[in-house]
């Protein structure tokens, strides 16, 4: 009888405890004054890192601090689970890890660690700022999960490891206290805000998963594809298609083609489970597939990278607005299909309802993780080991251009035997029903030319090294796995030297390695026969490799030599270059190498003497740095030799004709609410060490632009369009609700835009008085501001007026394509005779009579009919000889008018030479 009593004394007391315990932490309307969903209310960051780290205090939690923001915040991820699972995580993430990597694992051992294993499952929210439901959803999904007692949520907590991880810290204290600043509600809004809610790039945030310029990205990949590997990331984002709620999985077509199957199919499941945990709870919306515009075949999103690496991505694009909003009449959305079966009604929206739905559909992903946790692990590591699989052996990758060659060869043979005769349906054929002969099949995918590669080979002599370096970097950080020579090999009868790099393909993220290297092909994607375009969801070609420049080899074979591997997510350092000890006149450092443009600001800035070789001269490229021996220009050249990889070479003399290099007094447009693409700019800026002011319309408007710059840089968006228009906007605020706003006085400045009227005037009298614009994609539409004798080469001539070409006949979204280059002219130097540039809708010129009497001179071109070298480019033919680049004298001053993005989301390393050139000035030397 004491026993029983003593032990009911002891459970009363585990209980008195459990419930002080979760007492003691906060509810949100506790902590934050309000509930999360509240109309007119937005937590900010610091109100919402307070609130985690009280919930870091329950038993169920464990935060981590998984680095600094652009801005110097700590981002952080908080770990929810069952306080027994919290206990053993380090367990649970080696099984995550070792499943996802599947190496030198058997089907029976992997079995045996999905049986033991938890899923692990990302919940992020906040990447973009001003959606704002997505941090939120993430405070009340926090709340939730570590409060809740019902068996539900413990089962789930008991199943899974739920990563719940802020994206954009910087973002939401931004644009929750914009929102927030007014004392009256009605008078809140989310417009208007004064610059981009990530320090550099803003909605761009979004495209850097591959590249991982950003801190934020580079945070969050080491725990997605080192740290943790989990099987599920779910990535919040809105607003939903008009006239739904959400949008999530299943996604429309295409879909990559180096995907594994279980991948698309594993999406479509867990879509399912979505789209019925909102319809059992009487929540309609739910649209996917053709319902909205979102694919899987882009690589570089916070989702979409993941495909790249086995993992199922999510992605839901939710209504809603801290303003009430509304759900508006969309008659073509009311009738139910496969995309919609339960359409939502007109109505008004509160802010609670898209918390309360993304709640759902967060238990919804955890549920199904946590039901088929076996198969989900399962299929991971089975996804990881085909991959290792195919990266074996013979392999061909199915896409369109090799069913076209499939067509093409059958055109060019003799017709397949008739159906039912041998040859068709008989031996060798596809069984009748008008399918060809297999033999056309054979030609291609069984052509042993045309396989996947084995490996790729980064030789450690091309030109600049150091670019490829960091390329290998960008794989490496996603948890590639990459080997060194560590002594020459030969490979099909050419050597390497020691020191290059072997990415073979027989690793779990085989789908990773062949999207930076080899060419996407995107199908051809109309609304109907004869129709126009769809546009993809993000770009259709991108391959990294091709974009920085980077000389690699394609392996066909099994490949083994001296190579050692590099550890997971260890970066490589660029290699350690050579000072000349002596140097009689000096030092050289090669135009070719990206690096080198730091090493010289740097030099500039320590007040050492820096020319440019005008013309090539025996082992001297035009272009050549030549920095006059001193003890100040050594010191800062040892330190550049380590840490940059730019070898120093000793030079006898001085070359002829050297000329003095100048740093220059550099403008960089901006605009009020923020340009992306001038963020990007300003980044590279810093990481290139070049000295600018960021300017904004007022101040171009007001004129005196000589006494105070030397040349300005406009990204694309700049520039308005000779029809008319505005100047880019650039998207740092959002327009989810509310009336516009005051600007603050601080903020005037930034304000206003540039217009033909006024500004132009200014940057041409600018131009004339020795200054130079250097205008990149949409903003090159400078040129028909000044009347030069240039005109749109993409347009046709219809009823006598010139139109845009319609894109039933010609159409390139973001794509890679090869100009042809004068690469003597000082504008070039340092850059071959091709080069990648990314074509993203690029304005391509046609010189007019007059041109070459006025100076204009051609720097890039498209030289044949077939200059597509990764994406998607219908009716190609029309580049034909139609000019890339030129620049064109202005008075004493120039313009330099480059239509494709040569420094786009700062990933074309191969082409930043173009704009680098132009940033330094130049003086006969005496």
């Amino acid at each position: 009888m004491i026993n029983k009593y003593l032990s009911s004394l002891a459970f009363m007391l585990l209980f008195i405890t459990t419930l002080a315990s979760a007492q003691n932490i906060p509810s949100p309307k506790e902590h934050f004054g309000f509930s999360i969903g509240d109309d007119y209310n937005l937590a900010n960051f610091t109100q919402t890192e307070a609130y985690f780290k009280k919930l870091s205090a329950s038993d169920r939690t464990k935060m981590v601090d998984i680095g600094l923001t652009e801005e110097g915040r700590h981002q952080f991820m908080m770990i929810i689970s069952s306080p027994e699972n919290i206990k053993n995580l380090e367990r649970y993430r080696e099984i995550s890890k070792k499943l996802a990597r599947a190496e030198g694992l058997t089907d029976e051992q992997a079995r045996a660690l999905a049986a033991e294993g938890k899923t692990v499952v990302w919940i992020d929210g906040g990447l973009h700022a001003n959606e704002t439901v997505g941090a939120h959803q993430l405070i009340e999904t926090a709340w939730q999960l570590v409060s809740r007692k019902d068996p539900e949520t413990l089962r789930l907590l008991n199943g899974a490891i739920i990563l719940m991880v802020h994206a954009n810290p910087d973002g939401q204290e931004l644009i929750s206290n914009w929102y927030m600043k007014e004392k009256d509600p009605l008078k809140r809004s989310l417009s208007q805000v004064p610059r981009l809610y990530q320090k550099y790039i803003g909605h761009d945030n979004n495209r850097d998963f591959y590249m991982m310029n950003m801190k934020e990205s580079k945070n969050i990949n080491r725990q997605l594809y080192l740290e943790w590997l989990p099987q599920i990331v779910y990535n919040h984002h809105q607003a939903g298609p008009a006239g739904s709620v959400v949008a999530g999985p299943p996604y429309r077509d295409p879909f990559n083609f180096v995907f594994d199957p279980l991948l698309v199919t594993s999406l479509d499941a867990i879509g399912a489970a979505m789209n019925n945990r909102v319809n059992l709870e009487g929540k309609p919306g739910y649209t996917s597939r053709s319902g909205s515009t979102f694919s899987t075949w882009w690589n570089g999103g916070l989702r979409t990278t993941t495909y790249f690496h086995n993992m199922l991505g999510l992605l839901t694009e939710i209504i809603g607005s801290p303003t009430p909003s509304e759900v508006p009449l969309v008659p073509d959305r009311l009738e139910p299909n496969s995309a919609t079966p339960n359409p939502v009604t007109p109505q008004v929206w509160h802010y609670r309802q898209s918390i309360d739905y993304s709640v759902s559909l967060n238990y919804a992903v955890i549920d199904y993780a946590v039901r088929y946790h076996d198969e989900v692990l399962f299929n991971m590591y089975k996804m990881a080991k085909n991959s290792i699989d195919r990266g074996s052996r013979d392999y061909w990758t199915l896409s369109p251009k090799r069913v076209e060659e499939i067509k093409v060869a059958a055109r060019e043979g003799q017709p397949a035997p008739a159906a039912g005769a041998e040859g068709a349906g008989g031996p060798g054929g596809f069984g009748g029903r008008g399918g060809m002969n297999v033999k056309y099949f054979d030609a291609v995918l069984k052509n042993p030319a045309l396989r996947d590669a084995r490996a790729y080979v980064v030789p450690a002599d091309q030109a600049d090294f150091p670019t490829a370096v960091k390329f290998l970097n960008t794989l490496i950080a996603t948890g590639v796995r990459v080997h060194q020579a560590t002594a020459a090999f030969t490979v099909a009868g050419k050597k390497y030297p020691a020191g290059s790099y072997i990415v073979k393909t027989d690793q779990a993220f085989r789908p990773h390695v062949l999207d930076m290297f080899e060419p996407q092909d995107h199908p051809n994607d109309f609304q109907y026969p004869g129709g126009p375009p769809i546009r993809p969801y993000d770009a259709a070609g991108w391959t990294l490799a091709f974009q920085m420049g980077v000389q690699f080899d394609r392996i066909l074979d099994a490949l083994d030599g001296p190579f050692t591997a590099t550890p997971y997510g260890e970066l490589l350092a660029a290699p350690k270059e050579t000072v000349a000890a002596s140097a009689k006149a000096g030092y050289l450092l090669s135009p070719k190498v990206n690096n080198a443009f730091i090493a010289v600001n740097d030099l500039l800035k320590a007040g050492a003497e820096v020319y440019r070789v005008s013309a090539a001269q025996p082992g001297v490229d035009a272009g050549a740095f030549f920095i006059p021996a001193s003890a100040v220009a050594k010191t800062s050249l040892l330190r550049s030799a380590a840490d940059l990889g730019v070898r120093a070479n000793a030079a006898a003399k001085k070359p002829a004709g050297a000329v003095r290099v100048t740093a220059l007094r550099i403008g960089l447009w901006d605009t009020y609410g923020g340009s992306m693409p001038s963020g990007w700019i300003r980044w590279m800026f810093e990481q290139y060490h070049f000295p600018f002011t960021v300017i904004y319309p007022q101040e171009i408007d007001g004129g005196n632009l000589k006494d105070k710059y030397d040349v300005i840089v406009f990204a694309s968006g700049g520039i308005p369009s000779l029809r008319g228009g505005r100047g880019f906007g650039g998207g740092g605020g959002g327009a989810f609700g509310g009336a516009r706003v005051e600007i603050p006085a601080e903020f005037q400045k930034m304000t206003g835009s540039i217009t033909a009227e006024k500004s132009v005037p200014e940057l041409k009298k600018f131009m004339e008085a020795g200054g130079s614009v250097v205008a990149i994609g949409s903003s090159s539409n400078l040129a028909y501001h000044l009347k030069l004798p240039v005109k749109d080469a993409l347009t046709e001539t219809v009823n006598g007026q010139d139109r845009p070409l319609p894109g039933e006949k010609f159409y390139i979204p973001g794509s890679i394509m090869q100009v042809t280059l004068a690469s003597t002219d000082p504008a070039e130097w340092g850059m071959d005779k091709v080069a990648d540039v990314v074509f993203d809708s690029s304005p391509v010129f046609k010189l007019q009579p007059g041109a070459e009497a006025a100076g204009i001179k051609t720097l890039a071109w498209y030289a044949t009919d077939k200059t597509l070298r990764s994406g998607w480019a219908w009716g190609q033919s029309y580049l034909k000889d139609g000019v890339a680049a030129f620049e064109a004298p202005i008075g004493a001053g120039k313009l330099y008018a480059f239509g494709p993005e040569i420094t786009f989301r700062a990933q074309p390393h191969g082409t930043f030479k173009l704009l680098f050139n132009q940033l330094y000035g130049a003086s006969k030397a005496k």
